[in-house]
């Protein structure tokens, strides 16, 4: 995987963490076919946080894809598609410091929400033909991984908010079927987002084909018999 020399700390961390995230060992599922724990909605006792983090890393933008991940520590970082024209903006943003952080004194302590605070962006432009399409694929596989009345849960893990067109979905990562397609188009847009030109046509090449695979997984899952 490429790396900018002399990345800032915090850039480092947040690539770092969505790395991380990535080659984490594959999550447990059961025998008889693949389990996810993503649902729609925030999950409890998340959204204060979770809002906090889009706001200061969308900034002003209002994207049509993001994904955000909210570890259970260290800095937040998120990956978002910004519209454009010919092309979108492919931006991967990381907060300088934890957002979400405990203040104590001698009598209390509190959660502090920290977004008076700068934010390293990597920004990329994407064809916007390809944008579009990666947001049809996973707003369609989002839909499928969790669908209506699967509300998402709490989990003490690193979680991962994706919105999507509108659609909030929520949970751990998957890591199978249509999520671990998803996951992988993740890695490459995270590595697309500081190259050059010549190195991100290859990138994009590779989300093509992904998408591709991501297509013929939700074709499987809609043709399989239910249980």
């Amino acid at each position: 995987m490429s790396r900018i020399p002399n990345v800032s700390a915090p850039r480092r961390l947040g690539r770092i963490g969505l790395i991380a995230l990535l080659l984490a060992a594959p999550l447990a599922h059961a025998a008889d076919g693949c389990q996810v724990s993503l649902g729609r909605g925030w999950p409890p006792a998340t959204e204060n946080h979770g809002s906090a983090v889009e706001q200061l890393l969308a900034a002003k933008a209002e994207p049509g894809l993001r994904l955000t991940y909210l570890p259970a520590r260290g800095v937040e970082s998120g990956l978002m598609l910004i519209p454009g024209e010919s092309a979108w903006t492919l931006r991967h943003a990381t907060a300088s410091e934890r957002v979400a952080a405990w203040s104590s004194s001698r009598r209390s302590s509190a959660l502090e929400l920290r977004v008076d605070q700068e934010v390293e962006n990597e920004e990329a432009p994407m064809p916007a033909v390809l944008a579009q399409r990666l947001v049809a694929s996973w707003k369609r596989a989002l839909s499928t991984l969790a669908p209506e009345g699967k509300a998402a849960e709490f989990h003490e893990q690193d979680q991962l908010i994706f919105v999507v067109d509108g659609l909030r979905i929520s949970g751990v990562r998957p890591d199978c079927g249509p999520g671990e397609s998803i996951m992988e188009q993740v890695g490459l847009m995270t590595e697309a987002a500081n190259e050059s030109e010549s190195k991100r046509e290859r990138r994009w090449r590779a989300l093509e084909e992904s998408l591709d695979e991501l297509d013929k997984r939700l074709a499987e899952a809609a043709s399989a018999p239910a249980s």
